[in-house]
């Protein structure tokens, strides 16, 4: 959906002349400027001094003279003047902006419907069945489309792909979303939970977050969920995931998820608190707060990504669970921190590059060892989400920052939109891996598209 389609005005590409908006570029109005440092009187006097040193005495002697240039003079400088109120009127009507009456994008009127329906057709063509013999019929996806290895579906690929689902809407009966929640069923582990395909047979509590999350949104059975919820919550300790409770991606990756699946969990305020205390101050950008990838000393550097995931969940942590002073002064304060990025221009500015991080935890099986994960971040999707909450719009509109918000806005959607080819998003080449096009990408970019196109619809009245 375009800008224009919206009524919004015009995007422009960092490169393009502005247009003038008056007439002050263009040959006739140069001629008025130049005429109007004469003056009207000025002209018309020059033309009479012109005829009067021209015309021969045989013309009807001196009074003649007299009379045709002085006739001509007056002529001449009503002339001008009549041409430079006439070019006037015509600059600044061209100036002045038309009321245009804007409809809601069609079908036919924008890209996105396309770029959705694409999106849906790769899904159903890329969707494996595996009749597994310990755990039965799986559909779902693996982590990342068009991967060459047979692997099964994964817990991490399928929830995200049973969110994209969601997301579409499911237009046809081709992908079934009864199939894919049996699926992430059978794919629990024995002591409950879920993991990654590089974490091993233990539950980690942000996979396990990001399936119950998934679940809760298909009306899943609550006993169920609440018994996998209880376990996710007694594993989430300082004490047995240290590494987990420090990381920001990891807190708010759970906080997210029980948001959805449980609630009124007892461990929702203390991630918040958690949150909220790990928030650092950035001397560079006014000294506002900020997250960087870590909870706890030592923090890392502020982190654009690390901050708009911590100012979405606490955002929906405050529509949950009401909102304390100091939640509320640092999720502000993030919000404004993100929106006082110093780079330019903001499609391709540091604040939008994407991430790579890693979450190293000690094995169980082998304390001597460590279990990582490596973790991409699409950041310029989680800066859309983040500026498109309805605490940082008020904390723009508050602040008389609505210009900062929008210039900002516009740039991460742009950036999003530039990686996406047929509705499906990849990860740079760059990196030696096999993880093309990860799920979790496509639904991102998928989902920030979307929210976008929902915030910016304008119905005609």
């Amino acid at each position: 959906m375009s800008q224009q389609q919206v009524g919004r005005g015009p995007l422009r590409s960092p490169g393009a002349a502005p247009v003038p908006p008056d007439g002050t570029g263009t040959p006739p109005a140069r001629f008025v400027g130049w005429l109007g440092s004469l003056g009207c009187a000025a002209a018309g006097y020059g033309m009479f001094q012109f005829l009067f040193g021209v015309l021969p005495d045989s013309l009807g002697g001196e009074l003649a003279k007299w009379l045709v240039s002085g006739v001509s003079g007056v002529g001449t400088g009503l002339a001008a003047w009549l041409a430079a109120a006439l070019l006037r009127a015509r600059s600044g009507r061209a100036g002045r902006a038309v009321p245009v009456t804007v409809r809601a994008a069609t079908a036919a009127s924008g890209p996105l419907p396309g770029v959705f329906a694409a999106a849906y057709e790769t899904l159903v063509d890329q969707v494996k069945v595996v009749d597994d013999p310990a755990r039965g019929r799986l559909t779902g996806w693996t982590h990342s489309l068009g991967e060459t290895t047979p692997w099964p579906p994964t817990p991490v690929g399928t929830a995200y792909g049973l969110h994209i689902m969601l997301d579409l809407g499911v237009p046809d009966g081709r992908l079934s979303t009864g199939d894919l929640v049996d699926t992430l069923w059978r794919l629990r582990l024995p002591g409950g939970g879920w993991s990654a395909r590089s974490q091993g047979s233990q539950a980690r509590p942000e996979v396990t977050a990001l399936v119950l999350g998934a679940l809760a949104r298909t009306g899943s059975s609550g006993e169920r969920l609440a018994a996998e919820v209880a376990r996710c919550v007694a594993a989430f300790t300082r004490e047995l995931d240290p590494a987990g409770r420090e990381s920001t991606h990891v807190v708010t990756t759970v906080l997210r998820g029980l948001l959805r699946a449980a609630p009124r969990s007892a461990l929702l305020p203390p991630l918040r608190e958690a949150l909220v205390d790990g928030a650092i101050d950035d001397e560079r950008r006014e000294h506002l707060r900020c997250w960087g990838y870590r909870l706890h000393p030592p923090y890392g550097p502020p982190s654009p990504l690390h901050t708009a995931q911590a100012v979405v969940a606490l955002d929906r942590a405050a529509r949950v669970l009401g909102e304390t002073a100091g939640a509320r002064a640092a999720r502000q304060d993030g919000v404004r921190w993100l929106l006082a990025c110093p780079d330019a221009p903001h499609h391709a500015c540091l604040d939008v590059e994407n991430l790579r991080e890693e979450v190293r935890r000690t094995r169980t099986d082998d304390p001597t060892r460590q279990e990582v994960l490596n973790v991409r971040h699409f950041t310029a999707s989680w800066m859309v989400r983040a500026l498109l909450t309805p605490g940082a719009r008020e904390v723009a509109r508050a602040d008389g920052l609505q210009v900062q918000w929008r210039e900002r806005l516009d740039g991460a959607v742009g950036a999003v939109w530039a990686g996406q080819s047929g509705g499906i998003w990849s990860w740079g080449r760059g990196d030696g891996t096999e993880l093309r096009r990860p799920m979790w990408m496509t639904y991102q970019g998928l989902s920030a598209l979307r929210a976008h196109a929902v915030w910016m619809y304008q119905p005609v009245e």
